[in-house]
């Protein structure tokens, strides 16, 4: 199960029930933040999950919108006695960026560790699961993520009665493990199918409508997606900033087969954004004016 959480969907400055841009993601025991905008660590209480186990903070790119809220971060996991390192992902650039930050967070009991994205594509890789970066079309560098959760295929019992491979090692090998002994080798293909179908969110905001996100939100669970504008008149400035307005969002959920599209990022001057859906709708039925605090448990499909 992949839990998430939208902590934040306001862009450029928060307003009142509307924090910066954040999302937190947690899957057996691991939590992933990306982005971390003023307000994340007030809307991560509302929820009620802590940033002490925080494993990975993944930045889109360097406004201040989406990372002004890192150096308070720190130190109230700092505070809390975090003593695991931290991995931060992010542009090039990005050790640059945090050491400036933390001029005001400067001591910490934890190691930070910081992978800098230098392709247009990366993935990297974790226990189960695994983080792809892409870039997107905003006026600096800016990558979109995607969190895939891998799901290995159904074990085969009787294939491995059948191979005369020994029970003691049959949960070893649904883990992966190679097992050499007594002068044999078992391996996991030997033992279970083909992988199964996993879970998979994808995530952008501050950039204009790309193929390349198209491609990489291809038939995810979950898109969300910026939505800085949704008044119908609001096209000519989307292009200028380089953001995107609902419609836009909904045509590239259409067009990548995704389960559920969840708009985010919206302007200050857009108080209502319910009010611009029923147009949306018609482009993306699926589709939801996300607000702060907006949940899913996103469990894998039945067999």
């Amino acid at each position: 199960m992949l839990d998430i959480c939208l902590l934040g969907t306001g862009g450029m400055m928060p307003l009142p029930h509307r924090w910066l841009t954040s999302l937190m993601a947690r899957y057996q025991g691991i939590s992933i933040l990306i982005d971390c905008g003023e307000g994340t660590q007030i809307a991560m209480k509302e929820k009620g999950w802590s940033p002490k186990p925080i494993d990975v903070i993944c930045f889109t790119h360097f406004h201040a919108d989406h990372i002004s809220g890192l150096p308070g971060m720190l130190l109230t996991m700092g505070n809390a006695e975090r003593t695991e390192p931290l991995l931060l992902i992010g542009p090039k650039g990005l050790t640059r960026v945090v050491n400036s930050l933390r001029v005001i967070a400067p001591e910490l009991p934890f190691e930070i560790q910081c992978q800098e994205l230098t392709e247009p594509e990366q993935t990297i890789a974790f226990n189960g699961f695994h983080i792809e970066a892409y870039r997107v079309n905003h006026n600096v560098v800016c990558y979109g993520y995607n969190i895939v959760v891998e799901r290995i295929g159904r074990f085969d019992v009787e294939r491995a009665n059948t191979l005369q491979i020994p029970r003691k090692y049959w949960n070893r090998l649904q883990k992966g493990e190679i097992i050499e002994e007594d002068g044999k080798t078992f391996t996991p293909d030997m033992v279970l199918g083909a992988p199964r179908k996993g879970i998979k969110v994808s995530y952008c905001t501050d950039t204009r409508p790309t193929e390349g996100i198209v491609r990489n939100a291809a038939g995810a669970d979950l898109f969300i997606c910026e939505g800085m504008y949704g008044e119908p008149d609001k096209v000519q400035k989307a292009r200028e900033y380089k953001h995107m307005t609902f419609y836009e969002a909904a045509d590239l959920a259409f067009r990548a087969g995704v389960q559920e599209l969840w708009l985010t990022h919206y302007s200050p001057s857009l108080i209502r954004p319910e009010d611009y859906m029923q147009e949306v709708r018609k482009i993306f039925p699926n589709a939801v004016a996300a607000k702060d605090g907006r949940s899913v448990d996103l469990l894998f499909a039945e067999d």
